[in-house]
């Protein structure tokens, strides 16, 4: 796969290029690595795309965890305890699961990665909360979005977002207090 598109999240190039280099060179070799057309393997079953095949996100996924991991980089799970004092009145909460837990798809010497061939908010929760949430514990300094650009994107099933899209939001949503800096690449097939 290739970078087609890189933009810098609250000067994510920037602060990546300078304190996460090597890092930066990883993330580049595990993208171009992966092959996208040994992942079109999904034939759709939607109305407006009845019988074509397209790219399959869980298969991508997969690829980029073999590559990632080949580096090093590993998933990160923090425990979650969710608070049951805000309840009002007589309400009595069922129990919540105790296994409940946050995940970064790849972390490795405080740079955290998601890779997200999904639905538009997906993307926003990971530069929005996720990677603050990861921030704040202490794991994470800065992080890297990997999507796929728009031409990637029409070759998915509908609903997946794209580079551009996410772009667009992002400026006209401005920048936190609270955000962390982070690289967004665009990704398009080789």
């Amino acid at each position: 796969m290739i970078i087609a598109g890189v933009y810098s999240f609250k000067k994510g190039k920037e602060v990546i290029e300078e304190k996460f280099g090597n890092e930066l060179i990883e993330i580049k070799r595990c993208i171009n690595a992966v092959d996208s057309e040994k992942h079109k393997s999904k034939i759709s079953k939607e109305k407006t795309m009845m019988g074509k095949t397209l790219y399959s996100p869980p298969s991508l996924n997969e690829s980029f965890k073999k590559e990632f991991n080949k580096s090093d980089w590993y998933a990160r799970k923090v425990p979650c305890k969710y608070p049951t004092e805000y309840y009002v009145g007589n309400y009595q909460a069922p129990p919540i699961s105790t296994s409940a837990y946050r995940e970064m798809d790849f972390v490795k010497n405080r740079l955290g990665v998601e890779v997200q061939f999904g639905k538009y908010a997906f993307m926003v929760y990971n530069v929005c909360a996720k990677m603050t949430i990861f921030n704040k514990l202490k794991i994470i300094d800065a992080g890297v979005e990997i999507v796929p650009v728009r031409e990637f994107a029409n070759d998915m099933s509908s609903g997946v977002s794209y580079f551009e899209q996410f772009i667009w939001d992002l400026e006209h949503r401005g920048v936190s207090d609270i955000d962390i800096p982070v690289l967004i690449l665009g990704i398009a097939g080789n």
